[in-house]
């Protein structure tokens, strides 16, 4: 896995996933550039499938060589990083957060959130946005 740090609320996602991106192709740097300016909205792999201009197959196999994982889990690795940030800054309520970052369900929202951190969204937010209060007195 690999791990992944904000310095500031305005960061994009994107720039945490900087070291999977892959350089050498154009359609798949677009399409990441893309996603990291629109990970929020509904079906984003069918958008990036339709903005690469590629088969869907074709485009899958790309992506997932380029970015070491297959375009859905990395929207999920988009929104949970920036889910991460809103928690750990904000006490916005979890269902709010994830309606932000695109999911419409929370509680699969939560599930996801909990299978990828081992922590549930209000346990991430205790441990890690106190953590961060601490640090800016310090």
């Amino acid at each position: 896995m690999y791990m992944l740090q904000w310095h500031d609320m305005g960061q994009q996602p994107f720039a945490s996933l900087m070291s999977l991106r892959q350089t050498t192709d154009a359609a798949i740097n677009r399409c990441q550039e893309w996603l990291a300016m629109n990970y929020k909205v509904q079906s984003p792999v069918a958008a990036m499938v339709a903005l690469s201009g590629l088969p869907e197959r074709s485009f899958i196999r790309r992506f997932t060589k380029a970015a070491g994982m297959k375009p859905l889990s990395y929207v999920h690795a988009l929104r949970l990083e920036e889910a991460k940030q809103v928690l750990e800054t904000t006490d916005l309520p979890i269902e709010a957060i994830a309606n932000e970052m695109g999911y419409e369900d929370a509680s699969f929202f939560s599930r996801l959130f909990r299978r990828e951190t081992g922590l549930t969204p209000a346990h991430y937010r205790l441990r890690f946005g106190s953590l961060r209060q601490a640090l800016k007195h310090i």
